[in-house]
């Protein structure tokens, strides 16, 4: 496990990756996590979807994930409920809820991820 500290991060210093479940330029900058913070207990991440990307529907036990969307437009699913996503939108998804989003937009889709506490049960 990596030292806990508390530091600064440069969002450019992070490189993007796309996680697994992630498709067609899912990307996303792990900036608060255990491998670039030593958080124990929350995950900070930026992602940009290009036209078309997604992560595929997944559940997290013991997760909480809260989405926030920065720019562009695309559809989120949530339980057996699809609703489309825009800039200022604010997603809450409890531990136990099948959930997904995909950029169905014209433009990049921008959001933040925050996921408490970081490992599943």
């Amino acid at each position: 496990m990596t030292e806990r500290n508390t530091v600064i991060r440069n969002i450019a210093e992070e490189p993007w990756q796309q996680y697994p479940g992630h498709f067609g330029s899912a990307l996303s900058k792990a900036l608060v996590a255990p491998e670039t913070t030593g958080s124990q207990l929350i995950d900070y991440r930026i992602s940009s979807y290009q036209p078309m990307a997604y992560v595929e529907r997944h559940v997290h036990k013991v997760q909480e994930q809260v989405y926030h969307v920065l720019d562009g437009e695309g559809l989120m699913e949530i339980g057996d409920e699809r609703r489309v996503v825009r800039k200022n939108d604010v997603i809450f998804i409890a531990p136990g809820t099948w959930h997904s989003i995909q950029n169905s937009g014209l433009g990049d889709l921008t959001f933040i991820v925050v996921t408490t506490p970081v490992t599943d049960d």
